[in-house]
Order: structure tokens, then C-alpha cells, then sequence
């Protein structure tokens, strides 16, 4: 896909089939990821592939976190985020290393969301949906444990959700003079 096409037309993807990925598309994308942007050369993001045992008890703990805060406990609800959580093929957590001078932070975790965005735009050239996702599932320290990071040393900063779009929503944006200004 064309680069300038790629970035217009690339969406968050919420619903997915659960079809497989072209082979190695997560290589190249992770191969992007890295090429992004940052200060001082400090790479400051990990990426985490989740694998499947991980990944069946992130999505029960994904479930307890959104049943307790909206309050809904269906049985009806927790089979409906079982396959939102589970049809996409892959999952990457990616965290940030953790920095003392604020400044530094900062800047890595600028960083960091380039390297989201690169890894994204990568999947979406290979016509490869993903979401990029946060919430308390991130911040919980069950997720800390299940995928051996040290909140001490890095914070997760975002969860790539990745595979075949089941459709592909075309969300309005402001229009570019409500968002750009020149000055003289």
C-alpha cells in the first residue's frame, strides 16, 4: 500500500474475524516500530507478545475489570467480551522503560507512541487491522505479573490489538483549518 494512502485511510479497528495474519506481519511491523523516532537513540519501548495462556487469563481479568465498572455481570456480557477480546489473532503489550528525569520521559514516551503508530501503519499496509488500547487492564498489577514486567523499571503504555478487520468504520474528522493555524 501506498504510504500517504496508508496514512489516510488506516482506522481502529473494534471488531475482527478470527482469521490468521499474513506470515510475519507482526516482524515487520515490530521492524517499523523500531525505526521510529527518538531522542538520544534511547529505544525506550519493549513489546510484548502475548502469548496464548497469557492471553486466556488477561482476557478473564479484562472481563472482571469491565463487569465491576459498568456493573454489568450477564452472562451474556462476558461471552460478548470473550470474542472482542479474543478473535483478534494477536496482542502486543508495549511498555515504556522508565526514565528518572522527567524531561527524558517524556520525550521516550513520544517516542514510544511513534513506535506504536509505525508498528500500526505496518499491519495496516498489509491490510492488517489494530487497535491500540489502554484502560485499567494496563495499569492493573495482575497484567505486571502475568507479563513479567517490572513496574519499577517500565510502564505499559499502551496494548496493540491485531488482526483481519471484520469491517472497517470511517469515522468523521475535524476538517484540517479547524485544527492547523499559520502565523505571520
Amino acid at each position: 500500500m501506498e504510504l500517504q494512502k496508508a496514512l489516510l485511510t488506516r482506522r481502529t479497528i473494534h471488531n475482527y474475524t478470527a482469521d490468521p495474519i499474513p506470515e510475519g506481519a507482526i516482524e515487520r511491523a515490530l521492524e517499523a516500530a523500531i525505526r521510529a523516532p527518538n531522542h538520544k537513540l534511547t529505544n525506550p519501548w519493549r513489546f510484548t507478545r502475548v502469548g496464548p495462556e497469557v492471553r486466556k487469563k488477561l482476557t478473564e481479568l479484562g472481563i472482571e475489570l469491565k463487569c465491576a465498572k459498568k456493573n454489568k455481570f450477564t452472562p451474556k456480557f462476558r461471552d460478548y467480551l470473550r470474542q472482542k477480546y479474543g478473535n483478534p489473532a494477536e496482542l502486543v503489550a508495549v511498555s515504556q522503560i522508565l526514565n528518572d528525569d522527567p524531561f527524558r520521559r517524556r520525550e521516550d514516551y513520544a517516542a514510544a507512541a511513534c513506535a506504536i503508530q509505525n508498528f500500526c501503519l505496518s499491519l495496516w499496509g498489509e491490510d492488517v487491522g489494530s487497535k491500540w488500547s489502554t484502560g485499567q487492564m494496563s495499569r492493573h498489577e495482575s497484567t505486571y505479573e502475568m507479563l513479567d514486567i517490572d513496574p519499577d523499571e517500565e510502564e505499559i503504555i499502551a496494548f496493540v490489538w491485531v488482526g483481519q478487520p471484520e469491517e472497517i468504520p470511517d469515522p468523521p474528522r475535524d476538517p484540517l483549518e479547524s485544527v492547523v493555524r499559520t502565523t505571520d
